[in-house]
């Protein structure tokens, strides 16, 4: 029974947030489609919002919140991470819910962690079938940096003992990636702010009065983070961790938020 209860722990953990159609922030890859020039979806998603270039007020908004992700909340068994001391748990380090995903995260020993480089190869489906964000399937898991059972499908081991799909036959690398120790940003709680740089330039000062109105900070926040799935009129806050898995974060649609751009 408790192995049963871990392994939908796991499944909660890594796929009820990738869903398809559901709150996906891969702000790793968004930085490195921003330092290419490509962009696709994040660019079609920005087309129906124009660059702010004076400050004004702009409305409809969609306010989501974000933070460095805890390996607590993981139950994967702890594993070796190239860039990384120590071990840790594996789920943290590759599923759609961990560090390569969302970019930073707190370890178990309460130091900050963050993604060097997500590597090669895309995302996978809980099958380990190839998928891509915002697809039909939704993603689990990156390219690799997982187990295949039996029946080629994805498993991984958990602390607990077993594994999450059937036991493991064979490794599947993920190329390339790496990690690093610290945050991969000087952010600020409560004041740091994701943006699509399309609309709102990084750089940018926001006022956003919900925030100011229940003092979570002071309802000022810079624009210094993307995120693949912030797009037009969709602003992403930094705030803590919260105390439990279940907790997701605030969603809050039909904001009217000040947008100030910095000077030329």
């Amino acid at each position: 029974m408790r192995m049963i209860l871990l392994a939908l722990l796991a499944l909660a953990l890594a796929a009820t947030p990738a869903a398809a159609g559901s709150r996906v922030v891969d702000r790793p890859a968004a930085r490195e489609a921003l330092a290419s020039g490509a962009g696709g979806a994040r660019a079609a998603h920005s087309r129906a919002a124009a660059r702010i270039r004076r400050p004004t007020w702009v409305s409809r908004v969609v306010v989501t919140e974000y933070y460095p992700v805890p390996e607590r909340f993981f139950v994967g068994r702890r594993v070796r991470a190239p860039g990384l001391p120590g071990l840790h748990r594996i789920d943290w380090l590759y599923s759609a819910r961990g560090l390569t995903m969302e970019g930073d995260g707190v370890g178990l020993d309460g130091r900050r962690y963050s993604i060097e480089s997500v590597g090669r190869g895309g995302w996978v489906d809980r099958l380990g079938r190839r998928s891509c964000i915002g697809c039909a399937r939704g993603v689990f898991w990156r390219a690799g940096g997982f187990y295949r059972n039996s029946a080629n499908r994805l498993t991984f081991p958990l602390e607990a003992g077993g594994w999450f799909n059937g036991a493991g036959r064979r490794w599947v690398p993920l190329p390339g990636v790496s990690f690093d120790t610290g945050p991969s940003l000087d952010l600020e709680y409560y004041a740091s702010l994701a943006v699509d740089p399309r609309v709102i330039p990084l750089g940018s000062r926001v006022y956003i009065p919900y925030y100011a109105k229940r003092k979570l900070g002071n309802g000022w926040f810079i624009a210094e983070d993307t995120g693949g799935a912030i797009g037009g009129r969709h602003v992403d806050v930094y705030r803590p961790a919260p105390a439990s898995v279940d907790e997701h974060g605030r969603t809050l649609r039909g904001q009217r938020i000040y947008v100030v751009p910095p000077r030329r």
